[in-house]
């Protein structure tokens, strides 16, 4: 193997969201890497579309936006640190999440693996598994893509990492 190859350690890329589903995701990533080396990347986006509806208000509601971003991160990495000693990158866009997805993927060329969380509801798989499963080809995009059933639990996505 060349140094090169034997130096690249793939990241793992979790979307963070205030539902219940994201935690799925975050596990099976964390103990992933646990086991195989590289990095969590984290990503949070703040959806802009809520800013253009307040005039005036716009700069407290994109602080306050931001602020809830790092609090949904903190904890996921706090998460993560029960795992283990666990490298982790943490991202936050402002903009549509599903194309802040495509732009961090395509902008980093570490991120192997996108690691999302069905969820355990009646409503649906939701909309970020549809949205990246259900892509092929020149849509798809050029990752694995790892979809983490919602009613798993910590010790099942333990076992299968």
């Amino acid at each position: 193997m060349s140094e090169a190859t034997s130096e690249y350690k793939r990241k793992f890329l979790v979307v963070i969201d205030d539902g219940p589903d994201c935690d799925r995701a975050v596990t099976f990533a964390a103990h992933r890497v646990k086991r195989t080396g590289g990095t969590v990347v984290l990503l949070t986006v703040i959806d802009s579309a809520d800013f253009q509806q307040f005039l005036g208000v716009e700069d407290v509601m994109r602080a306050e936006a931001r602020e809830e971003a790092e609090r949904m991160l903190d904890q996921r990495i706090a998460r993560i640190g029960k795992v283990g000693t666990i490298r982790t990158e943490t991202v936050i866009r402002e903009g549509q999440v599903i194309e802040e997805i495509e732009r961090v993927v395509l902008a980093d060329p570490g991120i192997a693996v996108l690691v999302l969380a069905a969820s355990a509801g009646k409503e649906g798989p939701g909309k970020l598994v549809t949205a990246f499963a259900s892509r092929s080809g020149a849509a798809g995009l050029p990752v694995l893509v790892t979809i983490v059933p919602g009613s798993m639990t910590d010790e099942q996505i333990v076992a299968v990492t």
